[in-house]
Parts: C-alpha cells; structure tokens; sequence
C-alpha cells in the first residue's frame, strides 16, 4: 500500500467494474497501462482493490476503454453525513 486510506467494498467494486470493462474492451493490462501511461502493476492493484485511482488516472482509464467515469463507478455511492455522523460510502449490486 502507499499510504492512502482505501474503503474495501469500494476499492473491490471499482476493481470488478475496471476489470469488466477492460475485458470487453478486448485489453490486456499491459496493454491498457499502455494506452494510459501507467504500469500493468498499478492496473493490477486497481482491479485487485488495493489501491483507488486518482481522478487523473480514472479519466485516462475510463478514456482509454471507451467508457464513462460512472460507468467505472457504477454501484459505488457517497452517503452525505448527518449532523452527529461521519459520512460514508455504500456499494450497492448493480441490477
């Protein structure tokens, strides 16, 4: 890990849903990192979970596979916290 705080459920969804997309995109993950200047490895720890992307790397991997943002983060919602609550993600089965 780098350091950064990664949600599980949301770093395993985002993970699923960047591995869907490359496999119907027909890419291996050399070949996206390739496309958008990263290394395999990092496309690894995104679609293990392990790492969340930045905006900035989300945006080539979603350019690069001919998909939207939302698509990548389909399933994935911030809940807005109350006035006593720290606020949190929930990661909802797509249908």
């Amino acid at each position: 890990m780098d350091g950064r705080n990664v949600d599980r459920d949301v770093g395993r969804s985002l993970g699923k849903n960047l591995w869907m997309a490359r496999r119907c995109a027909g890419y291996s993950q050399e070949a996206l990192g390739t496309l958008c200047g990263l290394h395999r490895t990092e496309i690894g720890f995104v679609e293990n979970g392990e790492r969340l992307p930045r905006v900035d790397t989300l945006l080539k991997l979603s350019g690069a596979l001919e998909v939207s943002v939302e698509k990548l983060l389909d399933g994935i919602e911030w809940i807005v916290p109350g006035p006593q609550v720290g606020g949190s993600f929930v990661v909802r089965n797509p249908a």
